[in-house]
């Protein structure tokens, strides 16, 4: 069994990590799950939340905001919609970020509204965990 597996972070801007890693913790959207090397094959989509990274030089946070996973035996790619390291100086985005939400979210009617208003939901969750 491999002691490690790739990681991989990417959003629309940039490539954010490539590294190593020996646990992965994800927000996914129907609740949070652990990636390890030689996990099953799993596809998942993201809710806004924190995503852990545990490798050989430590931990490493990462504020997401939605977007989708792909676990392997090998590695886990993760496909940000918008990710930011986990520090205080990244929160005005967040907020910016949440503020675009709950305008939208005023403006959804019908079976999307729900959605809309866990999502902002979601996003306050993460702006109570950055630092």
């Amino acid at each position: 069994m491999a002691d490690t597996m790739q990681f991989d972070l990417v959003s629309p801007e940039r490539s954010l990590a490539s590294h190593p890693a020996t646990a992965v913790q994800i927000p996914a959207a129907e609740g949070d799950m652990t990636a390890m090397p030689n996990h099953a094959p799993v596809l998942t989509t993201l809710r806004p939340g924190i995503l852990s990274v545990t490798g050989p030089d430590g931990t490493s946070d990462y504020a997401v905001t939605g977007g989708f996973a792909e676990i392997t035996p090998e590695g886990t790619t993760v496909l940000a919609e918008r990710a930011y390291e986990r520090h205080a100086d990244n929160r005005a985005a967040i907020e910016a970020h949440l503020e675009e939400a709950r305008k939208a979210a005023t403006e959804v009617a019908g079976e999307h509204k729900d959605a809309a208003e866990k999502f902002v939901a979601d996003l306050v969750h993460l702006l109570d965990h950055m630092q």
